[in-house]
């Protein structure tokens, strides 16, 4: 069994800027297998399926992004998950926009709803799939260009990359990290 967790901000007002980026694979991915989610105890929105022969929780925190370690403690808890189980997709600002990343763990690199988690599960050795956004262009805080919403262009450019995050998702949970992480990194088009 995996947690697949999608790092985002709950709400409307969230709903597709490049912080959400996690939920937004997540919803794609649940979309592609007409799965719909339901609120649980452990303050996410879940769906527990089967994908690729493999019982899957699929989770996006609603503690808002800078707690979502509290909910991810909660649901490895409740599943009794060890931190290598647990995928964690988010956004990264310095990877160029729709770059895809796949790490075994390190830190938070200023990334606040990471940070969060390491604190939460007590470790860094937890396996992310980094989706690229792009830097501001002009002096915009980065706060504030994190949750601004993508422009027409760049969702074109993430809408390419979704089935290569399916596949880097699938690679992970049939044959683990480091060979996820060889394929995916090594393309050119990631």
């Amino acid at each position: 069994m995996y947690l697949l967790v999608g790092l985002g901000n709950p709400g409307e007002k969230y709903a597709g800027s490049r912080h959400n980026i996690g939920f937004s694979f997540l919803d794609y991915l649940a979309g592609k297998c007409n799965l719909v989610f339901r609120i649980s105890a452990q303050q996410a929105l879940v769906i527990e399926t089967v994908l690729w022969q493999t019982r899957l929780i699929l989770a996006k925190p609603i503690t808002y992004m800078n707690a979502s370690g509290m909910a991810v403690a909660s649901l490895a808890d409740r599943y009794t998950l060890a931190p290598e189980r647990i995928l964690v997709i988010h956004d990264d600002i310095d990877l160029a926009l729709g770059r895809i990343k796949i790490v075994a763990g390190g830190g938070a690199g200023g990334h606040r709803g990471v940070s969060s988690l390491i604190d939460s599960l007590g470790t860094k050795e937890f396996p992310r799939i980094k989706i690229g956004v792009g830097r501001p262009l002009d002096a915009s805080p980065v706060e504030q260009y994190v949750l601004s919403r993508f422009e027409a262009d760049e969702q074109a450019v993430l809408a390419d990359k979704m089935e290569l995050l399916v596949k880097g998702v699938r690679l992970f949970v049939e044959k683990g990290t480091a060979t996820a992480m060889n394929h995916i990194n090594s393309l050119k088009s990631a």
